[in-house]
């Protein structure tokens, strides 16, 4: 059954924040907030981890799932980064966009779209989500919180805990989040084009 930590939105307990991160070195799956939604996360090569997650949501080898992370200096050890790519990033982030992005040798195999080799890449406007990825010293492998049959994220953390806290090791309670989706922009091969506008805008794309 899952650990239940009230963590404040903007100046997070850094004990609690310590704590998570054990959680997640240790092959716990968790529920976190970020600037859009709840999200599900593990350690970035902890296939048992990923497992759950992908039995969570019923998700099959054809989707993206992000890194979470904390900088562009992270981003670039787990990603191909174009020179347009990169000042595209830094001029949106931290903020409600995901990256889709080539992926280096750094991803295992298993996180990437089966055909696409591609990865998505996040730095939220979120304290707690950076503050977590900061402690842990290495991006966190996350995807939204949409549960299999639902269209939505779950915004509540009680709903959360209601529904799968029997599936997780943590759910972190930021408050309410309405849920909303990133903008998602794909930086692949060269081309850099939105593929779903969200909540984040970018004028220099049209966004």
């Amino acid at each position: 059954m899952a650990q239940f930590f009230e963590i404040h939105p903007e100046n997070p307990q850094s004990r609690l924040i310590y704590q998570a991160a054990e959680i997640i070195r240790k092959g716990g799956v968790i529920v976190y907030p970020t600037d859009t939604h709840y999200a599900l996360a593990c350690q970035i090569g902890d296939k048992q981890a990923l497992d759950r997650i992908k039995r969570i949501r019923q998700l099959d080898d054809k989707h993206n799932f992000t890194l979470l992370c904390k900088d562009l200096a992270q981003i670039s050890t787990f990603s191909k980064v174009s020179n347009d790519a990169h000042r595209l990033i830094k001029s949106l982030t931290p903020g409600p966009f995901t990256f889709i992005i080539g992926a280096t040798k750094e991803v295992p195999r298993r996180m990437l779209h089966a055909k696409r080799k591609t990865i998505g890449i996040r730095i939220p406007d979120n304290a707690v989500a950076l503050a977590l990825v900061e402690e842990l010293g290495e991006p966190l492998l996350s995807t939204t919180l949409i549960l299999p049959d639902e269209e939505y994220a779950l915004t509540d953390p009680f709903d959360i805990r209601d529904k799968i806290e029997y599936e997780l090791d943590l759910i972190i309670d930021a408050g309410i989040i309405e849920s909303e989706p990133s903008t998602i922009i794909s930086c692949v091969e060269g081309q850099v084009e939105i593929i779903r506008q969200g909540k984040g805008d970018a004028p220099m794309l049209g966004g």
